[in-house]
Parts: structure tokens; C-alpha cells; sequence
């Protein structure tokens, strides 16, 4: 009878501790099913939610060791996360005064986070341990006082006191590799070294399929890419570079459409842009990442159709506009000032550089018209389209720069044609980059040279794959890949180390970031232009599908819209006729485009 009482009393005691010690918060957080604990209840305003997912993945590989290390295999195994007595399931370093111990691991894929030791018995209650994070091998390996690896934006070499019998969670950052040294004479039972994956848990809602595995890799890899990057808002980079840098977020917003929908984060940084940068102020300081807004703007709003978003951006739109207008006068010579910038690469092509910026404000004040449109301001759509006729007064030759051909070709300042003949086509890949190689395979899509961009997508895009790389990269140059080691090996005698030998502007060596969203492109142009989607009024209402298979033999995947996912299938029968297969979603109506040949 007691045994019966005493259950009912500690069953009555959870359940209290669960209605009034965890009291859900009042916040947004009500959705998520965050609880409280009752000292936190009445103060919620100190309290923000982590948007972000964590998980804890093991080492796939041991890359390499030296000195005293036994049964490094334990650290390969998913563990249970707790300290504990028995060293059981533990690999043990030893360091002397005459050489560390020291171990280097391989996460197998980039990721962003950090790296949790959980340790067992010891030598001493703390031990000195030196961790590296790396997106390459050789960044493991890498000093500080080189002036190339850094510890800007995200503290990747530290030195740090980890205890015995517990756990600590060292860095954050985005790295693939870890290298941990123990330092002093002291030894330990390293039970974990797990990477803390911290990443945004959305779903991949689009997709791409094709004959050629090396352009399905290169989709997924770019998706992912801007996965990484995708925090509590969007970032550039996961080691360096982690800040809202709009005139970057274009390729990176285009393969969010196109993989993840309709996304949060894509609202709040543009919401927080405009707080840090109120007018009369340029976003990042420069004037170009300033017409890269009204772009971004209008490419989402067509794809998703939001125009309460716009309305509350309305201000800023049409000031912005008001700011170019009083820097343009009537001869076509703008005065915009802030930064004359496409790319790094395209930099020290000075005239080239012109002549792209002026072909970018181009296309945004045509951008910024339908924007003033959409919100029913007439007058300021007819003044972007004044202020437009007066910079083509002077259009300036592109100085065989490819990244203005293709800003000219897009804005309308050239034949397409013409920009993929004399300026994109010659070479190949030679001279496109990482960033604006989108926008050099928008200006080859328009004047229907769909096969060339895919062969260029593959040596360029997937010469990043060849060299180890699970992420696309800042920058990146072919001719670096001549004697070069891979990301994910040691580099071998005789070999440039691709990480740290090249890279230039604020680049150089390991400071160079090998997970930059901007380099996604190929993604959103594969699901764009081969799967064949041109939205033809806003909102995917109404969308026009054509295939363009080049070479391939077939092509399938999904394509997210706000009424849900349109799933399309392009096959090449043996006469060369294309079989398209479409299902869409109610709400939303398909036209089908010309068949290929």
C-alpha cells in the first residue's frame, strides 16, 4: 500500500515540475516548443532563441599522428558525449619535453561549428592544448605569424586549458580538419573530438538529377555551400567574412530560391542591412553592393511575391533611387563614389571595371523601375528610366573583361552574342571566377550557348572538386591546380600547397576562404536553365518551362514555388525531340517553351 502511495506522489511531482517550472515562452519561440525553467519565466526579454540546429558528428579519417598516440581508431566511433572513469573507449597521447603528441582529423565534409574534447583520466587536472581548425589539411599546420593564416572574423588556432574527467567545446568556425596538439609533458585519455555542427535545418525542397554525375555533385555542392552560410543570417563566408555583405548575397539568394524556398533568412538580412546602413549610406561602404539591393529585391519578390515585404522597404527604395538620380548628371557621368568594385579578380582591370559598374547600375535601376511599379509610384519608375538613358549616353567597351561583358550583355548595353563571341566564349573558363562566373553563365544562357556553359561549369566548378574540395571556394584559378596538392592530404614533396601558396587582395594563403556562398551559381543556373524554369508573373503564378539539355540525356529534379514544388523531367529520345514530364502544384500554371533539338 505505501509502495502504491509512494509511486503516485512522484508521478504527481513530474507532472507539476512540467506545467509550472517549464512554462512555455511568450515569444516566437512558443512555435518551436522552447520551455523555459521557472528562473528565466518572467524575463524573456534577455532571452533569444539559437535559429540554428547542432549535432555532433565523429572524424571520418585520422589523416596523420606523431609521437605517443594509441587507439586513435576509438575517436572514428559515435560516442555517448560523458566523461567517465573507465578509458575504455579512449585514445591516449603522451607528450614528452622532447616531442607532442599530435593528431590530425578529417570531418570529411566542411561544416561550420566547433570541436568538443571530452576527456578521461590524466597526468594533472588541466592540460595545455593547441587546436586547429582548418578547410584544408595545411591549414592544420599553419602559424599565425605568417601573415597569410589568421585568426580574423572566427578564432581557429588557439591554445587553451582542457580539463580532466569533462568536456569543453574549443572555436567556432568553418573548417573540415582539426589538428590537436598536447602540449607540455602531460597525458590523457581522449574518449571524443567531435566537430559541433551548427547549421539551419531547412529542407532541401529543390532538386537536380542528370546524366552526368560530376554536374549533379556540382549542384549539391553548391546547395550546400550556401547552407553553411546560411546562419542566423546570410553570411559570405564561415571562416572569414561572416557578415551581411549584400552585394555578394545575389548567386547566394538565387540558390536559396531554387533549394530552400521561401527562407527567414533571406527578410532578416536584408532588414538588419538597411539598420546598419541608413541612407545617404552605401551598404558595406560601397556603392555597387548599393544596386546589388535593388536587384536582390526584385528577383525575390518575383519568385516568391511578397509584396508586404517590399511595402516595408518602400523608404529605402525609393530614397536609394533619389541618391543615384542626384549623383548621375545629364550627360551620362555618374559621381556615385564608394567602391568601383565587381570582383577581386576583375580589379586591376580598371576600364573593364567601369564599364561593368555602369552596366550593373543599368540593370538595377531597370530592376528599380519595376520595383517603383509594384509599389505604385509611377513618377520614380519613370525616373529610374531617365536616369538609365543618361548613363547609356556613355557605354564604355569592357576592356576583354569578361565579368563586364556578361553585367553589359544582361543590362542590355550589348548583344548577347556578341558578349559571348568576342568576350565570354574564347578561352572557356579561362578568366571566369567564382562570383561573377554566374553572371558570365547567365550572359552565355541568353544568347542560347546552354552546352558551352555546362562544359565550363565542369572544368571550372569541378576542378574545385578535383583538388578535395567539398565546398566552393572565394576564389579559384585553374592554373593553381598544375602542381598542386589536394585540400585533404598533406601536401607531398615537390607539390604548391593550393591553400596556402595562392590567393590575392584579402585572400592571400589560408586566410583565403574555401566555404563562400557567392560561388553557389551553377546551382541556381542548373536548376534555372536546364530543368528550364522562367517565372513569368511574380510568385510562380504562371511559369514558362523549356529544357535545355545540351549534351545530356535526361535532367529531373523539383523546383520550390510558394504553392509548393513543381517536379519536371526532360528526356532525349533517340530522334533528338525532348520528352518533358511536368507536375505542378494547384495555383500554379505551366506553359511549355519550345522543344529542343
Amino acid at each position: 500500500m505505501k509502495k502504491a502511495s509512494y509511486s503516485f506522489i512522484i508521478i504527481a511531482m513530474t507532472c507539476s515540475f512540467a506545467f509550472t517550472s517549464c512554462k512555455k515562452t511568450d515569444t516566437d519561440a512558443t512555435e518551436k516548443g522552447l520551455y523555459l525553467p521557472l528562473p528565466f519565466q518572467d524575463d524573456t526579454l534577455r532571452i533569444r532563441q539559437d535559429k540554428m540546429t547542432r549535432v555532433f558528428i565523429a572524424p571520418k579519417k585520422i589523416l596523420w599522428s606523431k609521437g605517443s598516440v594509441r587507439n586513435l581508431e576509438n575517436l572514428l566511433d559515435v560516442d555517448d558525449g560523458q566523461a567517465d572513469l573507465v578509458n575504455a573507449s579512449s585514445c591516449f597521447m603522451q607528450s614528452t619535453k622532447d616531442e607532442n603528441a599530435s593528431i590530425i582529423l578529417d570531418y570529411g565534409h566542411e561544416l561550420h561549428g566547433a570541436l568538443k574534447l571530452v576527456v578521461g583520466s590524466g597526468s594533472a587536472a588541466s592540460f595545455k592544448v593547441r587546436v586547429r581548425l582548418g578547410e584544408s589539411v595545411s591549414e592544420t599546420c599553419s602559424e599565425i605569424e605568417n601573415g597569410t593564416a589568421t585568426n580574423d572574423h572566427a578564432t581557429r588556432d588557439m591554445i587553451i586549458a582542457v580539463p580532466r574527467y569533462g568536456q569543453i567545446e574549443i572555436g567556432n568556425s568553418g573548417f573540415r580538419f582539426a589538428r590537436i596538439d598536447l602540449l607540455d609533458e602531460a597525458s590523457l585519455h581522449l574518449k571524443e573530438a567531435t566537430a559541433v555542427f551548427r547549421y539551419r535545418n531547412s529542407p532541401y525542397l529543390g532538386s537536380f538529377q542528370c546524366s552526368d554525375d560530376r554536374l549533379n555533385t556540382i549542384w549539391s555542392t553548391g546547395a550546400y555551400t550556401v547552407q553553411l552560410n546560411m546562419q542566423e543570417y546570410i553570411w559570405d563566408g564561415i571562416k572569414r567574412d561572416r557578415l551581411i555583405w549584400l552585394g555578394d548575397m545575389h548567386p547566394e539568394i538565387n540558390t536559396i530560391s531554387t533549394v530552400f524556398g521561401n527562407e527567414e533568412c533571406f527578410y532578416s538580412s536584408l532588414d538588419l542591412a538597411i539598420q546598419q546602413y541608413p541612407l545617404p549610406n552605401w551598404f558595406n561602404g560601397m556603392s555597387a553592393y548599393s544596386m546589388w539591393y535593388l536587384i536582390i529585391q526584385y528577383d525575390w519578390y518575383r519568385h516568391f511575391g511578397n509584396l508586404e515585404f517590399l511595402k516595408k522597404h518602400a523608404d529605402y527604395i525609393l530614397g536609394l533611387i533619389d541618391l543615384i538620380d542626384s549623383r548621375v548628371d545629364e550627360e551620362g557621368s555618374e559621381h556615385l563614389g564608394g567602391g568601383r568594385f565587381l570582383d577581386w579578380p576583375s580589379s586591376p582591370n580598371t576600364e573593364g571595371v567601369e564599364a561593368g559598374y555602369r552596366a550593373l547600375l543599368c540593370w538595377a535601376l531597370q530592376d528599380g523601375a519595376e520595383l517603383c511599379l509594384l509599389l505604385g509610384e509611377e513618377a520614380k519608375a519613370q525616373k529610374c528610366r531617365e536616369i538609365e538613358n543618361r548613363l547609356k549616353k556613355k557605354v564604355l567597351p569592357p576592356n576583354n573583361l569578361k565579368q563586364a561583358a556578361a553585367l553589359m550583355a544582361i543590362a542590355g548595353l550589348m548583344d548577347s552574342e556578341k558578349a559571348a563571341q568576342d568576350y565570354l566564349l574564347p578561352g572557356g573558363s579561362k578568366g571566369f571566377s567564382t562570383f561573377y562566373g554566374y553572371y558570365m553563365l547567365e550572359a552565355l544562357a541568353m544568347s542560347g550557348h546552354y552546352e558551352e556553359a555546362m562544359d565550363i561549369i565542369r572544368e571550372y566548378w569541378g576542378g574545385m572538386l578535383d583538388m578535395g574540395a567539398t565546398t566552393f571556394w572565394e576564389d579559384f584559378n585553374l592554373d593553381w591546380t598544375k602542381n598542386a596538392g589536394r585540400i585533404d592530404e598533406l601536401v607531398p614533396e615537390g607539390k604548391d600547397d593550393i591553400h596556402g601558396d595562392f590567393g590575392g587582395y584579402c585572400y592571400k594563403g589560408y586566410r583565403h576562404s574555401l566555404c563562400h556562398g557567392w560561388a553557389s551559381g551553377p546551382t541556381a543556373w542548373l536548376s534555372n536553365h536546364v530543368l528550364g524554369v522562367e517565372i513569368i508573373e511574380p510568385g510562380c503564378k504562371k511559369v514558362c518551362i523549356t529544357p535545355h539539355l545540351g549534351n545530356l540525356k535526361w535532367a529531373e529534379g523539383f523546383y520550390p514555388t510558394p504553392y509548393g514544388q513543381i517536379y519536371i523531367r526532360h528526356e532525349k529520345l533517340p530522334d533528338g525531340t525532348v520528352k518533358t514530364s511536368i507536375k505542378a502544384p494547384k495555383g500554379v500554371k505551366v506553359v511549355r517553351g519550345g522543344i529542343e533539338s
